[in-house]
């Protein structure tokens, strides 16, 4: 490749007016992304979809380390319940946790994309049967993320997605909760409805928790920007309230979605915990293992001016969800039909 180059540079310099100049490498660097200013950030694809690539690659190296599917949320919606699930069956397989953000790579959107495809690899292991054993990660991100879907299908094209909707005035609530418990200042200091109604002049971290707690919520939206980069088929919406009392019906649901080979009976793997109010893995002696005492937190309920306030907030934005369940082929869950029928009614 460089003799070719060179042996271009001399024929140009040789045959035409052309005068060639070059910068020290940082200035040149610079120069390429004034010119070429999309080109600034990188967009990592499958090594094994073009055979130079492949060729070029250490041996030791191989594309069956990338996930087979992702998890990508929202955040307050089951994620980690049906992480914990899957991570039950024999034949699915989860990354390795992270010693920042535990069980979550979070790699797609953020500071931890420019680390590459082999940083990103790591997280996983090497399947012991590639044809029937399948790898996943769940990053409860994702889901709303502008620049995921995209980073997502350039190095993934062929994963299954999964979501999991609950009704997003219940899930706003659930993190403006979720911060509450971990003592961030704007829930402590602000009520619900004060976050959630908050004006464009309010203080910036109120501001902030609003945009966290209500735009998750528009998953029309978000689903709509999963579907440039994905087709219908490759995606699996999930309903939240259904994931919560009827697991074991969702888990035969998913394991169809995956094609997984070796179908795994739930219904021999969990069981019911009263003191938790959730479904909990059976282990030895008929006892259970639940999830983390941050999971399944009781808080109390949501004020009734606030629930109006969600009601008409999302309105829009549940009809047009509605419409692309339908449009998709997918069932509408059962706390969207219901605030469907309760906005004819009202």
């Amino acid at each position: 490749g460089l003799y070719t180059f060179e042996s271009l540079v001399k024929f140009v310099q040789c045959w035409t007016n052309l005068k060639l100049q070059t910068l020290p490498p940082v200035e040149l660097a610079a120069k390429y992304f004034e010119l070429f200013p999309e080109e600034k950030d990188p967009l990592w694809q499958n090594p094994c979809d073009d055979r130079r690539h492949k060729d070029i690659w250490s041996k030791e190296k191989t594309c069956d380390r990338l996930p087979k599917f992702l998890i990508i949320g929202p955040q307050k919606t089951g994620t980690t319940a049906l992480h914990f699930f899957l991570s039950l069956h024999p034949g699915i397989m989860s990354n390795f946790p992270s010693p920042v953000t535990y069980e979550e790579i979070q790699f797609f959107n953020g500071a931890n994309y420019r680390k590459g495809i082999d940083w990103y690899m790591e997280f996983f292991p090497i399947p012991s049967n590639v044809s029937t054993d399948l790898t996943f990660e769940k990053s409860a991100n994702y889901f709303e993320s502008e620049v995921v879907p995209r980073r997502a299908a350039a190095l993934l094209p062929r994963a299954k997605i999964i979501a999991i909707l609950i009704n997003p005035a219940e899930r706003a609530y659930s993190w403006y909760q979720h911060q509450r418990a971990h003592q961030l200042p704007a829930a402590l200091n602000f009520t619900f409805h004060q976050v959630i109604s908050a004006s464009p002049d309010a203080p910036r971290e109120v501001r902030l928790l609003q945009s966290r707690c209500l735009l998750p919520g528009w998953y029309a939206t978000h689903i709509e920007r999963w579907l440039t980069h994905y087709q219908p088929s490759q995606l699996l919406i999930v309903n939240g309230l259904q994931l919560r009392n009827n697991p074991v019906a969702v888990m035969d649901s998913v394991q169809k979605f995956l094609g997984v080979t070796l179908h795994f009976n739930y219904t021999q793997a969990l069981m019911f915990d009263d003191n938790k109010s959730f479904w909990c893995q059976i282990v030895e002696g008929g006892k259970s293992k639940c999830l983390g005492k941050s999971k399944g937190r009781k808080y109390p309920e949501m004020d009734s001016l606030s629930r109006t306030f969600l009601t008409n907030y999302y309105r829009e934005h549940n009809a047009e969800l509605s419409k692309q369940l339908n449009r998709l082929g997918q069932a509408l869950p059962s706390w969207l039909r219901e605030e469907l029928q309760h906005n004819r009614w009202s």
